[in-house]
């Protein structure tokens, strides 16, 4: 029995390494080979115009996992109201496009976008001044305390924020004004829109900003090290609280930019949709490396397509099924994820 049992932890040592990285990869190319391939062959067009759709899925998917991945890498905790937040800046956009006089129905013009950008820049701010507020109310006074308490404080923050939007705007669905051109362009068969492509490229451009910001920025740097050896870098001078701030600050932005980029693509989303699309984003975070910035995108843009192609290919209902199977699949055979987590063991 010791010898399976030595055997049984070796093998799973084996797999948290770079075999089972490489199953990983191999498990996904035999997916795409044995059950997306012959689609793709039959009907070419629509399989592309699924990656498209799946693509700007998992480009929000990303601005949001952005937010999970940077708070844990600091101070290891899953904000389960991160998904609110992200909510919450949908809201919060809705009443500010009304005051600067956007309204559905008007040419999509410079100025048009000016406005968005400001509107955007501002909710990026609200949203991130409530963040703060919630970690030095709810999170900073548990920080020493044991991790389960700090949980349970996220899931009530969470229950708090859907409290206070339920109450806001109802429980049925509420619609972002549809602002952006329905301009639609052929390719290869399938259809790319404008839509597709400022939700795409914004994530995009958003992710690279953050990038540059946390390896070039004195800030950054300070994140790093405070995610890397917290004792370490506030004996170097670093001030520890204002840090943690500033990546609540941060993720929550990134949270409403997504909120906003939500409304504009979909224009309708509910109260409480926020912690379901929480969950797919810490699921991408997961996947892609917790603590890790690149391993984020990379998740968000992989759960994007797989809840794509189950929404077409395959039963919607189970949509759930393969993207909380495949959270557990990487916490069990590789929890580093990916590429690898960027977050000490403790």
């Amino acid at each position: 029995m010791a010898t399976v049992a030595a055997a049984l932890k070796g093998t799973r040592t084996a797999l948290r390494g770079a075999l089972g990285s490489w199953l990983f990869v191999g498990g996904v190319v035999a997916v795409v080979i044995f059950l997306l391939l012959p689609k793709a062959v039959a009907d070419p067009s629509s399989f592309l115009q699924i990656v498209i759709y799946g693509t700007a899925d998992g480009a929000i998917f990303a601005l949001i996992a952005l937010g999970y991945t940077m708070v844990y890498g600091i101070i290891e905790l899953i904000n389960f109201a991160h998904g609110d937040i992200f909510t919450l800046g949908y809201f919060i956009a809705i009443p500010l496009i009304g005051a600067f006089g956007l309204s559905e129905g008007k040419s999509f013009t410079i100025a048009v976008v000016l406005i968005l950008v400001l509107v955007t820049a501002i909710v990026m701010i609200i949203d991130g001044g409530i963040n703060i507020a919630i970690e030095r109310i709810a999170y900073r006074p548990l920080r020493s305390a044991p991790r389960l308490a700090i949980l349970i404080t996220a899931v009530g923050v969470s229950f708090i924020l859907e409290g206070v939007m339920y109450v806001w705007r109802g429980a049925n669905n509420v619609h972002f004004p549809d602002l952006l051109p329905n301009t639609r362009f052929a390719l290869f068969g399938a259809s790319l829109s404008v839509k597709d492509l400022i939700v795409i490229g914004s994530a995009a451009i958003l992710v690279a900003l953050l990038n540059i910001f946390t390896t070039q920025s004195k800030l950054g740097k300070a994140m790093r090290a405070t995610a890397q050896d917290r004792e370490a870098a506030q004996l170097m001078g670093i001030n520890i609280n204002r840090t943690i701030a500033a990546t609540f600050f941060i993720g929550a932005a990134l949270a409403a930019a997504g909120g906003i980029i939500f409304g504009l693509y979909f224009n309708n989303i509910r109260f409480d949709e926020g912690f379901v699309a929480g969950l797919f984003a810490f699921t991408a975070a997961v996947f892609g490396g917790i603590g890790n910035i690149q391993g984020a995108a990379l998740g968000g843009l992989f759960i994007g397509l797989v809840q794509a192609f189950s929404n077409a290919y395959f039963q919607a209902a189970l949509t759930d099924v393969w993207v909380f199977a495949i959270l557990i699949l990487v916490l069990v055979f590789r929890p580093s994820g990916l590429l690898g987590m960027q977050v000490p063991e403790k």
